[in-house]
């Protein structure tokens, strides 16, 4: 399967497309700074750009199978980078005929399938809405813009994100959390595994340990 990757040069990133390449994908990335991702391999290929200008996005979706989306906010990107993507994203999926599509966002967005959560899970929620309100909201309009895309999305809602091993050992779907945290390996693991799986086509599931 060839898969277009968005959010290559982030630490999930990065996992998303070492485990991509072992299980045999051919991957393009679209990152700012290629130089800086530190992964080279035959199957592999960089596009250098932007997610939020329309020809880099389209330039690496084209010839691909599915979509993967680990994007996220950083310290000089725009408030608005996830719906702008996003939208470049769908459009160049109905382009050029892909409908698979994997995103990756915070367990802060709620659904109303969500049960209630533990305390500590709830004071993280409290903390987003206060200290990262920009975040949470461009996150509420990018699951929006999936939502009327008309393509075959999921949604994959992860608490915080630690570092270590992939051991395939974790949870999904709709449930409290014991401990909010989740080593970036298994998020990988389950997202790629979810191209194929269509357990969570049109749905939100939570991922945790």
């Amino acid at each position: 399967m060839n898969i277009a990757l968005f959010g290559g040069s982030g630490r999930t990133g990065r996992e998303l497309i070492a485990q991509a390449l072992e299980q045999g994908h051919d991957v393009k990335a679209l990152v700012r700074t290629p130089e800086k991702l530190g992964i080279t391999h035959a199957r592999l290929t960089v596009i250098r750009g932007n997610a939020e200008n329309r020809a880099d996005v389209f330039r690496t979706v084209e010839g691909t199978d599915a979509v993967v989306m680990a994007l996220g906010h950083t310290k000089t990107s725009n408030k608005d980078i996830l719906e702008k993507a996003t939208s470049h994203v769908v459009a160049a999926m109905h382009e050029y005929g892909v409908k698979r599509v994997i995103d990756l966002t915070g367990a802060t967005v709620k659904v109303p399938k969500d049960v209630k959560q533990k305390f500590m899970s709830r004071f993280a929620e409290t903390l987003m809405k206060t200290l990262a309100s920009d975040l949470l909201r461009d996150s509420y309009t990018q699951k929006g813009i999936l939502e009327a895309s008309g393509l075959d999305w999921t949604v994959v809602r992860c608490p915080r994100l630690s570092e270590g091993p992939k051991t395939e050992q974790y949870r999904t779907g709709y449930f409290a959390f014991d401990k909010p945290m989740i080593d970036r390996a298994d998020v990988a693991h389950f997202m790629l595994d979810e191209i194929e799986a269509r357990q969570y086509v049109h749905d939100y599931p939570l991922i945790g340990n």
